[in-house]
């Protein structure tokens, strides 16, 4: 076994094979750029070394590097992880030449399966069944399109070197086919550099459903299958392992299928050979076909852990030292149910863009895995891809495992970022997905739903107010006598100021005022009866949505009026001067209003030059918060 491996990657799966390294006694090297120097994979090895500045392009994808890393530090081999490196034939052949160990497939199995044109026509050979389509290098479109009709439509276009659901097109009717073929060619040029695309009869009622392999150059294993079918934009969002009506008929052939595609390429190390099946009428052993081989550990691997009980890193670790394959077929068993949901930093109402900030606050369940390499202060910044964590459960059937992952996602908090975390709670209690009715255009279908964007109700302003104010540690500020305090917090939700009056009843209970309606709280000893935090001027109040209110400085409230036409009183107060009349020029800055409020003036001030069109009080009014004070007249 390996002393000492480096690990070509960051973010949480680098943390994940430095947890199984250190459970086998094998120290670990990271690797780490600018972005990432106080990350948490650096934190967690044993040694780290810089590679360079924040893009991947000066970093994580200089190979050179990584392997003078590898020399410099004594490691003995590389874990390249997934994604970056991971299944780059050029890569695999430095890390031999300078004499050291890749943890993975040889560069010949990569460069087998790493175009789908070449990888289906070698699995084809192997008896591996394919989806009907084109797969050869004639690239006319005038040929393309005789194939299509020759497959019949539906047909997908598909980029030969493509993932991610790039260079792929959907082709419904034949007058469409030129346009769409034209458009998928251009987006895998520029993704991939490589404009070649196949043509394949597209399945209506397609489900995801990919085979974990395992191999030690000589002889592969299954470990069953993982659903992968709960997609957007082909990623994928939530994955189970096992499928959900899977006959054991069909899973012993698409086992058998896929071991076949490890031993064509004399596979070594773990892999997954994923397949397109038609889920129309139930799984059948003649309605699955390949789609590709992923020569890597991948994401969703935590699932099939959970059900057959192996440590995929540790015969990774294993194989790669020379061992042969830890367990036979028959010695393979499936236990219970998992499911993973991957947790990112991404606005889903804004069409899942990827989102940034530093987190503020995370909180997991300990009853569930979590996969993460962030924690509370770190940044997820722009350069990287934005997962915050792997939420994984297991239950001993998939009903029980279902709702264990609704709780987990439930106990899930996280602040300082937008994360779709509403997104997996409502989409983890979808009544179709509940039911095991899974295709992979379940989520298009039900987008209105579970991608609405979320509105705070009435108790969720209150409960923001009162962490806003910090009742439960300072409830005599603002002390007055033989009367409850009243204090005012206005809170900026998205678009909208929402204006709380909390009239507090000392430390323990508070009555909050939102409009007409009126919320009474209590503290719990940890809460005001739902979990929130306050970060600054920022608090997150977590429930079936996580809400992140802006507290607004009503000093500043009247200057940030849209538009700067109307000045409004900042809070309770008395009027003791008004020095402007309708009519009368001001500019910006200008006094216009001094209020007294909690034994101290405030002077309202012009928000913008112009015109005062009304003024709304007079010396010695007593006023509310957000009442009007002056107007000016529209700006031309």
């Amino acid at each position: 076994m390996f002393h000492k491996i480096l690990i070509a990657n960051r973010g949480e799966i680098a943390c994940r094979v430095i947890q199984t390294a250190r459970k086998m006694g094998v120290r670990t090297v990271a690797v780490y750029s600018d972005a990432d120097a106080q990350a948490l994979h650096v934190v967690q090895a044993d040694e780290a070394v810089r590679l360079g500045p924040a893009p991947v392009a000066d970093s994580y994808l200089r190979g050179d590097l990584i392997v003078q890393a590898a020399l410099d530090t004594g490691a003995q081999a590389i874990h390249p992880g997934y994604g970056f490196l991971s299944e780059n034939p050029d890569f695999v052949d430095a890390v031999e030449a300078a004499g050291l160990i890749f943890i993975g497939p040889s560069a010949d199995a990569i460069r087998a399966m790493g175009l789908k044109d070449a990888a289906k026509a070698l699995m084809e050979k192997a008896g591996v069944p394919v989806v009907p389509g084109y797969h050869g290098k004639d690239q006319d479109a005038g040929f393309l399109a005789k194939q299509a009709a020759l497959i019949g439509y539906p047909v997908l276009i598909k980029a030969v070197a493509g993932g991610g659901g790039k260079g792929m097109r959907l082709v419904e009717d034949v007058a469409d086919f030129i346009e769409a073929l034209a458009s998928a060619q251009a987006e895998a040029q520029t993704a991939f550099g490589n404009a070649d695309v196949l043509i394949e009869k597209y399945i209506e009622s397609p489900r995801h459903i990919e085979v974990q392999v395992f191999g030690d150059g000589a002889d592969a294993v299954h470990l069953f299958e993982r659903d992968c079918s709960l997609q957007r934009r082909h990623q994928k969002v939530i994955e189970e392992a096992p499928a959900p009506g899977m006959p054991e008929d069909v899973r012993a052939a698409m086992g058998q299928a896929a071991v076949m595609a490890a031993k064509a390429i004399g596979y070594a190390g773990a892999g997954t050979v994923e397949f397109i099946v038609d889920g129309s009428d139930g799984l059948r052993a003649d309605g699955f076909w390949f789609m590709e081989m992923n020569t890597r550990l991948q994401v969703e691997h935590p699932v099939t852990e959970a059900i057959t009980g192996v440590d995929l890193v540790e015969w990774q670790l294993r194989v790669a030292a020379g061992e042969p394959l830890p367990m036979p077929q028959e010695a393979l068993r499936i236990s219970g149910h998992s499911f993973e949901a991957r947790l990112y930093a991404e606005d889903v109402p804004a069409g899942f863009l990827p989102a940034t900030g530093v987190i503020d606050h995370l909180v997991f369940p300990p009853e569930a895995r979590i996969d993460s390499g962030v924690r509370d202060g770190s940044e997820i910044s722009p350069w990287y891809d934005p997962m915050i964590a792997k939420v994984t459960v297991h239950g001993p059937d998939r009903a029980t495992a279902l709702r264990s992952l609704a709780a987990a996602l439930d106990a899930t908090q996280v602040a300082g970022t937008v994360t779709n975390l509403g997104f997996l709670r409502r989409l983890a209690r979808e009544t179709g997905f509940t039911a095991g009715m899974v295709d992979t255009g379940l989520i298009a279908r039900e987008a209105e739903t579970l991608c609405a964007a979320p509105q705070p109700t009435v108790r969720d302003i209150a409960i923001a107010a009162v962490v806003a104010a910090d009742i439960a540690r300072t409830p005599m500020t603002g002390f007055t006598l033989w009367q409850p305090m009243v204090r005012d917090i206005a809170l900026r939700f998205g678009e909208e100021t929402h204006l709380a009056r909390l009239t507090v009843h000392g430390a323990a209970r508070c009555d909050v005022s939102v409009g007409e309606d009126v919320v009474s709280l209590d503290w719990r000893g940890a809460h005001w009866g739902q979990a929130a935090v306050c970060h600054g001027a920022r608090v997150t109040v977590f429930g079936a949505e996580t809400l992140t209110f802006d507290v607004v400085d009503l000093l500043d409230r009247a200057a940030a009026q849209a538009g700067g036409d109307t000045v409004l009183a900042p809070m309770p107060g008395l009027v003791r001067d008004v020095a402007v009349v309708p009519g009368q020029d001001v500019l910006a800055g200008d006094r216009l209003v001094v209020l007294e409020a909690m034994k101290m003036e405030h002077v309202l001030r012009a928000p913008r030059d112009g015109v005062v069109a009304s003024v709304a009080v007079q010396t010695g009014d007593q006023v509310t918060a957000g009442a009007l004070m002056v107007s000016l007249e529209p700006e031309a």
